[in-house]
This record gives C-alpha cells, structure tokens and sequence, in this order.
C-alpha cells in the first residue's frame, strides 16, 4: 500500500469517523433519506469498505462485493443533481468534524465531486 495514499494519511480511526458522521446526516436529510432503505448498518459497512478502497487503501469493498461498478449499483435508485448535491453537503459536513487539518479535508473533498455526479441518472 502506497504510504501516501489519501487512505493512509487519513486513518482508519479517521474513515470510521467519517462514516459515522456522514450517515448520522444523511438519514436525516429530507432530500435523499429516502434513498437509504436498505439496513443502516450493512449500508455504512459497505460504504467503509468502499472508501477505503476509492481512497487508496486495501481492496476491501472488491474483495467482498466484486468490482464496485458504482454507477450500475446505483442504478435502481432515482439519483437527480439536488439528490447529488445534498449527499455532497453531508460529505463536506462529515469531513469538516474530523480532528484532522484543513489541507487533508480539502484533499478528502475533492475525491467526491466528480462521483457524486457520475451517479446521477434522472433529471
């Protein structure tokens, strides 16, 4: 494992933390709550696995599940761009609680954009 893969310099403690947050406001949030019916915790530890895997750490999400394919995954699901945009503003609130500093959350951050978008798949 590359020592300075974003997984590294964030930390397992770090990622759980992050899980943790980002759920605790995304199954609130009125937009996309109602995307996340399947069990609360099979859903976040999918999610640890995948992000440790996206941010450079072990294979652990293809390792269990098989390739990602996140869009195809995500098909089934109506995703519009506010829905995209709202799970980005969890993302960025979840990653802005963490004990780490600033420069590492902008890095953490700017992994998501681009795949929040990629998921959308209505208008």
């Amino acid at each position: 494992m590359d020592i300075d893969a974003l997984y590294v310099r964030l930390g397992e403690e770090n990622l759980n933390l992050l899980v943790k947050y980002f759920y605790d406001l995304v199954f609130v949030n009125e937009q996309i709550a109602h995307l996340f019916k399947n069990d609360k915790e099979e859903i976040k530890e999918k999610q640890r696995l995948f992000l440790t895997q996206f941010l450079g750490g072990p294979q652990a999400y293809s390792q269990k599940f098989g390739h990602p394919q996140m869009r195809a995954r995500h098909l089934p699901h109506p995703i519009s761009k506010p829905d995209a945009m709202a799970w980005l503003h969890c993302m960025s609130q979840a990653i802005g609680k963490l004990p780490i500093d600033e420069t590492l959350k902008d890095e953490l951050f700017a992994r998501f954009p681009q795949t929040a978008m990629f998921m959308v798949n209505e208008e």
